[in-house]
């Protein structure tokens, strides 16, 4: 009798607090419509029944409420919040937000006093406080505001009174101006162009006018000679016309530059045809090469200078490839990918030792071109620090902590950038064994994501099985077998895809675990011979699985079998993966190196690397990365010149 008392008793204290959570909670979803509403009042109550109360999420709500009484606020209110969440990841949010208030007032003591703490990266802080140290002349800036100014990055409105100094003394010159203004242009920046190109004298309205022109139609440009190159102006139009008919028409670019190329004076002839050999080498053209060797002299940016190297490489011309890489700025040079390159160029010159170095220290790095540089050695891609054993005393540990717990609660209140950002802020200073303590935390909460890139954060000690977690086992395996697919590649599409979270969504509609397009699953299920099929069983596990997986088998006879193919069709279409191929067989690497889209490149190249790594977690075949990515057929006719823009990817 007593025992049944007890239970009861047990029974009701669990109740309870469920109830007590789930109006916890339902408070906290009223504040967050009271301060999308902008009702101070309503939030105010929220907060302080919230505090009360003692809800874990309550500082949110606290956040908000300050956000929206942040103008009215008194200096000394905002100095005690943000002390008092001091240790809140949007405790410097709200820094930054108290930082435009105090320069707008031209409070300069309290805003560099500030700012001394601030720590994110916020364009228009940097200008206010770029803009204060020129007022207070006590620190030379000149040099810092040309380099913000040399960007084609959209900056916020109050970094222009900052330029507006610069240009009253001249420190900010015309030439300045229309070295922005060509940048602007050629990065497909025309807003930007057209209100860096109102700076300069005697700019009006036809000129703008003719900017437009340019855009939408460069060949009349060009054809009608609507402006000369004699003008600076008409030389950076023409030049810009140029550049657009080249980006959308590569035949008409080269033969109307080869017209126009005697108007032109020999620097800006060399950056026309730079620009001609960027868009060539980008749409795979035949004879890109030889309009970069027409551009000798010009100052080649990143990203020609990276599509030269792709250019070379796809003609085999190792010579160029060497060069063009060691042309590059040492940061540039310094990414793995040039260094991978770099090291191949010294191979085949028969530099075997420099090659071996540079593969050296590659190879210890975790990612596509470590694998393949571990290859070049011979080495293997494993070491005593890989899969580190975790302890549950270690994974508690990381549980108990508050911001943890946060980072949970947000995320099933479905505030997933809420929630990252708590779970980043609370792992920022982790060291390698608490990071994977905190990934196998996250796997058992089946927060697959984080685990994942919590995971992928270590630096000398890891555990591959939380980097490469194979959760819904069954349906993949039983998928993957029905229409005879390497279940490791399956699983190296859907990791990369959506990171096993089925309610992922991409910004063009596609969903679930494979990221499916409602167009596709429509078309699967007519295949299939499924009945009632209607767009929301995307969303159901097994059928997402069994038509990505029936897609991927589609894709891959596409292509003939051959896997990098069919990686790059499933993201971009079959179509632009066949588009691609060379006119002879050529290394899957460099196939991959030269796709146009650096969204699919990358996409490529991690889906084939997940899938090398989850091979020995299915029982795959096990094999090297070099022999899984293996050797793209050649079309057998003319290389096909793509007019894919990739730009609008």
């Amino acid at each position: 009798m007593n025992f049944t008392r007890l239970l009861f008793a047990f029974v009701a204290i669990a109740l309870s607090t469920q109830a007590y959570a789930l109006s916890d909670q339902t408070l906290f979803q009223h504040a967050r419509q009271a301060y999308a509403a902008k009702n101070e009042i309503a939030l105010s109550e929220d907060v302080s029944q919230l505090n009360t109360q003692q809800y874990i999420l309550a500082p949110y709500a606290d956040y908000w409420l300050m956000l929206l009484k942040l103008d009215q606020a008194r200096d000394e209110e905002v100095q005690n919040f943000i002390a008092q969440y001091v240790d809140m990841p949007f405790a410097d949010r709200v820094r930054g937000e108290w930082l435009k208030k105090l320069a707008k007032q031209q409070n300069w003591d309290s805003f560099f006093a500030e700012h001394a703490l601030f720590q994110r990266e916020d364009a228009a802080v940097q200008c206010y406080a770029l803009y204060g140290h020129r007022l207070l002349n006590d620190l030379e800036v000149t040099s810092q505001v040309k380099e913000l100014w040399l960007t084609s990055v959209d900056l916020p409105s109050n970094c222009n009174q900052l330029f507006d100094e610069l240009q009253k003394t001249g420190e900010l010159s015309n030439e300045d101006i229309w070295a922005r203004f060509r940048l602007a242009l050629h990065d497909g920046k025309l807003s930007l162009a057209k209100s860096v190109f109102a700076r300069l004298p005697h700019s009006d309205d036809a000129n703008l006018k003719l900017l437009d022109r340019a855009y939408q139609s460069p060949q009349l440009v060009l054809d009608k000679k609507l402006v000369s190159f004699k003008t600076k102006y008409g030389t950076e139009l023409n030049l810009y016309a140029i550049d657009r008919l080249a980006r959308n028409n590569i035949e008409s670019a080269i033969s109307t530059l080869k017209k126009l190329q005697s108007q032109i004076d020999p620097e800006n002839r060399s950056f026309a045809w730079g620009r001609v050999a960027y868009h060539a080498a980008r749409k795979h053209y035949p004879q890109a090469l030889d309009f970069y060797a027409l551009a000798d002299g010009a100052n080649l940016d990143k990203e020609q200078l990276a599509w030269q190297v792709r250019a070379a490489l796809r003609a085999q011309d190792w010579v160029t490839v060497q060069a063009a890489i060691l042309q590059m700025p040492s940061k540039q040079q310094e990414e793995a990918v040039w260094r991978y390159w770099l090291a191949r160029s010294y191979r085949e010159a028969g530099e075997v030792g420099i090659a071996n170095s540079i593969f050296g220290k590659l190879s210890t790095e975790r990612h596509f071109y470590g694998w393949l540089a571990a290859e070049e050695l011979e080495s293997i891609m494993s070491s005593s620090a890989i899969d580190y054993k975790l302890t549950d005393v270690e994974v508690t540990a990381i549980a108990s902590q508050p911001e943890i717990k946060r980072a949970l609660e947000l995320q099933r209140l479905d505030m997933r950038w809420e929630a990252k950002a708590e779970w980043a802020w609370a792992t920022r200073h982790y060291d390698d064994k608490q990071l994977l303590a905190a990934a196998e935390y996250a796997l058992r909460q089946k927060w697959y994501d984080i685990a994942i890139s919590t995971a992928d954060n270590t630096k000398y000690v890891h555990n591959f099985n939380l980097r490469y977690p194979t959760p819904y086992r069954d349906f993949f395996k039983k998928y993957a077998a029905n229409v005879d697919l390497d279940e490791a590649w399956v699983y190296g599409i859907t990791r990369q895809e959506s990171r096993f979270m089925h309610y992922a969504k991409s910004g063009v509609g596609a969903s679930g675990l494979m990221q499916l397009m409602p167009a596709t699953a429509k078309w699967v299920a007519k295949r299939k011979g499924v009945n009632g099929y209607n767009n929301t069983m995307i969303h159901d596990l097994s059928t997402n699985v069994e038509f990505g997986t029936y897609y991927m088998r589609y894709t891959l006879d596409l292509m003939g079998g051959q896997a990098v193919m069919a990686t790059a069709g499933y993201n971009a279409g079959p179509s632009r993966a066949k588009r691609w191929q060379a006119s002879e067989p050529l290394e899957a690497a460099i196939y991959i190196e030269s796709i146009p889209f650096t969204e699919t490149r990358l996409y490529v190249q991690k889906v084939m690397a997940n899938a090398q790594l989850y091979a020995p977690r299915v029982d795959a075949k096990i094999q090297t990365l070099k022999s899984r990515l293996g050797t793209i057929p050649g079309s057998g006719k003319p290389e096909i010149i793509s007019e894919d823009n990739p730009e609008t990817e």
